[in-house]
């Protein structure tokens, strides 16, 4: 491929933090004919204490090993080794020759330091399985899981038999309930068959001396064929194994590892939990089994997800509101926790309603994050901090280095990168190939669905004119639609500040047979952007960086407008529409909010809104008595945003003054209100009517200034 080390060089060297170290030379067999010259620098870096960076993917495993034959060369633990891919991503391409630019912001965005650590979770699997499918594909199945495994079988259908020999704990049953994750499942199945298999000694006692045959190898009774003769029981009193008067019998174990053979899966999520197998054919079972086998002793995974229950609007008072992060969860790791208030969970402190993420089920697909109105979750494997100065380390040196229109391609570890891989692979040898453009900077991230509306719109605000996400088979349905909703929320809000062409879109492909559509859909032209690029950095708080992105794309807006109205579905930003004929302030909507959007007003009857805060959960509209709430899902641009930051009147009333002190207290239309449907009530007649009208206060004093009249409480 094209690559000239002094115009990569001198682009580094415009790039704040970037290392033009080690750019003088240009190799072509790094990994073989040149390797001495990667030992001198695995030598060199070892002394100094700097980590290594390797302009090349594809050799990895043959670099470590270089690194730990080289002399004086540091480990792997006490100086990293980083890769990055320049050559499918951009020197194989029809824009080779314009790809400098490019190839500087990867190799930019790769020297930045790794994220920070994050809190793991441990598994622990002594290996114990469970087999579950019919007896004679149970019995192979386990016979071909080895000696590792301590393996029981419950067969959904017996046929076929289980064999002579006891050489495992066999069952026969149905399936009641399958739950939990690795080396943590329960099962739960019931069995109402006469013959007790984990009883049973194989004897053939019982199919000997059974007339109608109605006992075969499979060692269960065919209740059809039985004629009561109870000859097998008989035969069996020394075993005790055959009982037809027992009840169906409820079983309950716990098991490490599930392998299901059935046909339709225990899980109806798209990605089961950790520990269990769904095969059924011979391919799927043999890969399983060897998975299986690589599954006893410790495991640990990131927790990948941050949870903050004070700003979770999923639920106050046992009324739901946003339900988005558990309607998006592939896994089922996501339940509701409406109910808690007050409660303490696991013995610690008074836990606050909202969800509960189950951190061993979770994948770390991310989209919870992604949906989340309100920054409540939040993705950590890495932070919203470290992608954003990722994505702004990119954009910033592909700029500095002469790059224009720069579109940013997010792509997942796995099947994304494979993809691209394949697509420059192509482009090198088939002419009819353009390859990754040189604008189009991959960006690689542990699942698409865990990049979301605030960090692509900071892109945008930092310079670039798409971003563009491409989804393969890897993501379940739930996150395709979840990603386009977002994206037509930020789309909208891009078009309705004035720039113009597609900014946003998800790019389909399974496998290499989409290359040709991939490649056709990565030369589209670039979208509008902004006239100077923002320079501010991604902030923890999900909301804190979406008003940077917008305050800096509404400076930069082609066009002025009032209001930009935004999709239902989807949307964190918008109004409330109060009707002043149902609404009579009692302020209910005040109490459930929880981002702090409604308010009271101490001096008078008022219900005040920030629409900046407004997360558009809906919990102020279910809450409400009257029903008097609607939505409004929009982004409001007046006094150049700066209303929406501001407090506002939704509704006032009169207030109704006590008519013995005339204190204000209540409103005109609540107190009249009460008396209208109070007025029948014999409870409520004469001076206790009256007594409506009075403040609290009054109403004591009253109450005390004549102790002969029945008071309302001795009814």
């Amino acid at each position: 491929m094209p690559l000239d080390a002094q115009a990569l060089s001198q682009a580094l060297a415009k790039t704040p933090g970037a290392s033009t170290d080690g750019l003088q030379t240009v190799h072509t067999l790094l990994c073989r004919r040149e390797a001495g010259a990667f030992q001198r620098a695995a030598k060199d870096s070892g002394a100094s204490g700097d980590e290594l960076l390797i302009a090349c993917t594809q050799e990895q495993r043959l670099f470590f090993d270089l690194n730990a034959e080289t002399e004086g060369a540091a480990s792997v633990s006490e100086r990293p080794i980083h890769f990055v891919n320049i050559r499918e991503t951009g020197g194989w391409s029809r824009d080779a020759k314009q790809a400098m630019p490019k190839i500087a912001a990867l190799i930019a965005a790769a020297q930045l330091p790794a994220a920070d650590p994050v809190p793991t979770v441990t598994y622990k699997s002594g290996g114990r399985c469970l087999v579950i499918g019919p007896a004679e594909r149970a019995e192979q199945a386990a016979a071909l899981l080895g000696e590792g495994l301590t393996v029981s079988v419950l067969a959904s259908s017996p046929a076929g038999g289980f064999g002579q020999g006891r050489e495992r704990p066999s069952h026969v049953g149905n399936l009641l309930k399958l739950q939990g994750w690795l080396g943590h499942f329960t099962a739960e199945w019931q069995t109402d068959n006469p013959i007790d298999l984990d009883l049973c000694t194989r004897c053939n006692a019982c199919i000997d001396a059974c007339p109608e045959g109605a006992i075969d190898f499979s060692y269960q009774v065919d209740l059809q064929a039985c004629k009561s003769h109870r000859d097998c029981v008989r035969a069996c009193e020394a075993a005790g194994a055959i009982d037809f008067t027992r009840a169906p019998q409820s079983h309950k174990e716990a098991f490490d590892l599930v392998l299901d053979l059935r046909d339709v899966s225990a899980f109806e999520a798209q990605q089961p939990p950790q520990g269990y197998f769904h095969a059924r054919d011979a391919v799927a079972l043999t890969r399983a089994a060897l998975a299986l086998r690589d599954l006893v002793g410790e495991f640990e995974k990131p927790r990948f997800f941050r949870y903050q229950a004070k700003i979770c609007a999923h639920s106050r008072n046992e009324q739901i509101g946003c339900t988005a992060c558990i309607d998006v969860c592939s896994t089922r790791a996501i339940r509701s926790d409406a109910s808690m208030k007050g409660k303490v969970r696991q013995g610690t402190t008074p836990a606050l309603p909202g969800i509960v993420v189950e951190p061993y089920l979770c994948v770390g697909c991310g989209a919870c994050t992604t949906v989340c109105p309100s920054g409540a979750l939040s993705f950590a494997y890495p932070g919203a901090v470290d992608q954003g100065k990722r994505i702004r380390t990119m954009l910033s040196a592909y700029a500095h280095a002469g790059g224009r229109d720069a579109a940013l391609l997010v792509h997942s570890q796995e099947g994304g990168a494979r993809l691209i891989d394949q697509l420059g692979r192509a482009a090198r040898t088939d002419r009819r190939r353009n390859g990754v453009p040189a604008r189009v900077m991959p960006l690689a991230v542990w699942h698409t669905a865990s990049v979301g509306l605030d960090l692509w719109l900071s892109a945008v605000a930092q310079g670039a004119r798409q971003v563009w996400v491409l989804l393969t088979d890897e993501e379940a349905p739930e996150y395709r639609q979840a990603l386009q909703e977002q994206m037509d929320v930020a789309q909208a809000l891009l078009t309705g500040l004035g720039y113009a062409g597609q900014h946003f879109r998800l790019l389909q492909a399974r496998d290499a047979r989409d290359l040709a559509e991939l490649d056709m859909a990565l030369q589209a032209p670039a979208a509008q952007g902004v006239a100077r690029a923002a320079a501010f950095s991604t902030q923890a708080d999900k909301r804190a960086t979406l008003e940077l992105a917008i305050d800096h794309l509404l400076a930069q807006a082609p066009t002025a407008a009032e209001a930009v109205a935004l999709p239902a579905a989807g949307s964190p930003f918008g109004s409330l529409m109060v009707d002043p004929q149902k609404c009579t302030l009692c302020l209910s909507c005040v109490g459930a909010c929880p981002e702090a959007a409604l308010a009271d007003n101490a001096d008078k009857p008022q219900l005040r809104f920030i629409e900046k805060n407004c997360v558009q959960c809906g919990l102020c509209a279910t809450t409400c008595p009257e029903d008097a709430i609607t939505l409004q899902p929009r982004l409001w641009l007046a006094e150049g945003g700066k209303a929406r930051k501001q407090a506002r009147v939704l509704h006032e009333m009169q207030p109704f003054a006590c008519v013995r002190c005339a204190k204000p207290f209540g409103t005109l239309r609540a107190i009249e209100n009460m008396l209208g449907k109070l007025a029948g009530h014999p409870a409520f007649q004469g001076a206790a009517a009256e007594r409506l009208k009075m403040c609290g206060d009054c109403r004591v004093i009253d109450l005390h200034s004549n102790p002969d009249e029945v008071r309302i409480t001795d009814l």
